[in-house]
């Protein structure tokens, strides 16, 4: 359990075996002390079960089973269990190891998201646990930044805080990319702890059919829906903690627990490399698929996953998590100047390296990473805008291959059309017939993409960069790619599907700014053969609009729509000297008279409770609209 400055609250316990020296801090189910081993000479962790809870059988019960559950529990990233009350006993406790250091929600409230590579490291260590307490049949089912408990011991010399005075961490494992000194890692550990409502897998009885326990917005699915829950439930709520950890805030959110819930089951939210882009596209499909909605659609298990996180940060030159943790620690700051500098530079050569072996793709999403964090890099920019250049031709070859080679086949006696856009405007050839013959295509062979328009007009199209190409004997007008599309069939109906919204209601559409039916999930609607714009707002314009383009075409089409949801401003008319929180939002922190942008569910609203830091009772609940401005005050001393 955490150790932090705590008072002797109004009833102290007494304990046969242990002197009660302070409260630490409380839950629902109990209140949590540091006490002093009388028997070994150690200070210790213990948890006191609530005076009105004893009476509960099954609450009593379960406070029991917590311990022969986490008791059989032997690993460095889990608070261990050191003895339990007996059932003679008038308080019911749980004696733990006493760790002297910061939650990890503690820490999220002062640092807001934390570096994506830290916030891996955290979760890749919370995954060792994890797995270890599956091999035993023990389910975690909580977890949350408020279970996690981080030890940071000073470096050698230092004076050590009783804060940060701790049992010797684990050693590391492996090395660090910065050639750290051979005890690197071993001043600085992450503790998974309360497994209170954890579920014994080869235990009958321990919790009621059904029953929903945990924290809604880390809960998974199947354990909201009170069905069969497993060790991927644990790895949704890693994923959940890891989101969060990265983004600064959580992926379902909403402003009671039954919107958070609604939300979880829906599946839906924001992008994480879309929410932060410097997460980069690889984290956020790692965060995508331990998020997923279906238990078998996540990671089979917390070593999976584990895999997953320590392949991206081998990738990227991170040997040792905890090497890595106690470097941040000691120094968020210049870690994080010397980390950003060499993951630039490290993702500008695997991009480089991807490009070579002809995966476009990857190299993509390093390149994009890094221009995420050197914005205005010019070496990076051309090379993404050349990337994008590149990928909007082999689009465009895509399309009009098939076409190009079926003429080259079939010869004058294919009906092979294409439009040229000339300077001034679309010009489209008409259909051949057999006294207007089409040209010959130019074979496909070459990598670049080439377009073949119809001979039969007098004149090219009017643009300077428009060439000639000699195909068996005859003239043959190309096209760039930039000013071609094929043309579909006269009258051509295609139907479009929406695969996915968010929101999931109120979004309105316009079909080239004509007003069109609301999209919803699943719906579906037809265009014809021309190219098309539409367009997406929400109701009452809590969105940031947002359009795309249907290219001309014959083919159906899938669609997603993904709006972002605009964030409220909020000012806190008070005391310039004091610093004020949110109770749902845990990792914010605002100052007075300064405008700050608060996150806001899909319904377009959110109740907050605005509170100060220096004075907790002090506080006050506000509705907040989406794209809306809001003044809270608090009287100034």
């Amino acid at each position: 359990m955490v150790a932090s400055a705590g008072s002797r609250g109004s009833r102290v316990p007494v304990l046969a075996k242990y002197d009660v020296l302070e409260e630490l801090g409380h839950g629902g189910m109990a209140t949590v002390y540091r006490a002093h081993d009388k028997r070994l000479g150690r200070d210790v962790a213990v948890k006191v079960l609530h005076p009105h809870l004893r009476e509960s059988r099954e609450i009593a019960h379960r406070f029991s089973v917590e311990a022969k559950a986490v008791a059989k529990l032997r690993h460095p990233n889990i608070v261990e269990v050191f003895d339990v009350s007996s059932e003679e006993e008038e308080e019911q406790y749980l004696v733990v190891e006493l760790v002297r250091g910061k939650t990890l929600r503690k820490i999220l409230q002062e640092e807001g998201a934390l570096p994506p590579e830290i916030g891996a490291c955290i979760v890749a260590e919370l995954l060792g646990a994890m797995a270890h307490a599956h091999g035993l049949g023990v389910i975690h089912r909580d977890v949350k930044p408020e279970n996690v408990l981080l030890e940071h011991r000073p470096l050698s010399g230092a004076p050590a805080s009783s804060a940060e005075s701790i049992t010797p961490p684990p050693t590391s494992e492996g090395g660090n990319r910065r050639t750290p000194h051979p005890s690197a890692g071993e001043r600085v550990a992450v503790k998974l702890t309360d497994f209170g409502i954890a579920k014994l897998l080869d235990a009958q009885g321990v919790t009621s059919t059904g029953q929903v326990l945990g924290s809604p917005a880390h809960m998974a699915p199947e354990q909201i829906e009170g069905g069969e829950v497993d060790g991927r439930a644990d790895v949704f709520g890693l994923g959940v903690l890891l989101y969060e950890c990265m983004v600064g805030h959580l992926p379902f959110e909403g402003n009671n627990p039954a919107q958070v819930l609604r939300r979880v089951l829906d599946g839906i939210y924001p992008s994480a490399e879309r929410e932060r882009p410097i997460i980069g596209k690889t984290w956020s499909q790692i965060l995508d698929r331990a998020l997923a909605r279906k238990a078998e659609a996540r990671y089979s298990d917390a070593a999976a996953m584990r895999d997953a996180i320590n392949a991206e940060l081998n990738r990227l030159g991170i040997t040792s998590t905890r090497s890595e943790l106690e470097a941040w620690f000691d120094d968020p700051e210049g870690w994080s100047n010397e980390h950003d500098e060499r993951l630039i530079a490290r993702l500008c050569e695997l991009g480089a390296e991807s490009r070579k072996q002809g995966d476009a793709v990857a190299a993509a999403a390093d390149y994009n990473r890094a221009l995420a964090y050197a914005p205005n890099d010019p070496q990076i920019l051309r090379i993404v805008s050349s990337m994008h250049r590149a990928e909007a031709r082999m689009r465009l070859v895509r399309k009009v291959g098939p076409m190009v080679l079926a003429a080259s086949v079939l010869g004058t006696g294919a009906f092979f059309i294409a439009r040229a856009v000339k300077n001034n405007g679309a010009h489209e050839h008409p259909v051949p017939t057999a006294d207007r013959p089409t040209a010959t295509a130019p074979s496909v062979a070459s990598s670049a993409p080439v377009v073949v328009a119809s001979n039969v007009d007098a004149s090219p199209p009017t643009t300077s960069a428009t060439t000639s190409a000699a195909t068996n004997g005859k003239p043959v007008t190309v096209v760039p790619p930039s000013s071609v599309a094929s043309v579909p069939k006269p009258g051509t109906k295609r139907i479009v599907t929406i695969e996915r919204v968010f929101p999931h209601f109120g979004v309105k559409m316009k079909i080239d700014g004509v007003e069109a039916n609301e999209a919803t999930p699943g719906g579906v609607f037809t265009l014809d053969e021309q190219a098309h714009v539409l367009s997406f707002t929400c109701r009452a314009d809590i969105c940031e609009p947002k359009s795309m383009s249907i290219a001309a075409g014959e083919k159906d089409e899938t669609i997603v729509i993904e709006l972002r949801v605009l964030p409220a401003k909020l000012i806190v008319d008070g005391d310039p000297s004091r610093s004020y929180g949110i109770e749902e939002l845990g990792h914010m922190t605002l100052g007075s008279n300064v405008a700050t942008d608060i996150p806001i569910p899909a319904d377009g609203a959110r109740v907050i409770t605005v509170y100060d830091r220096s004075d907790p009772t002090k506080k006050q609940k506000i509705r907040l609209i989406a794209g809306k401005e809001a003044t809270i005050t608090f009287k100034r001393n």
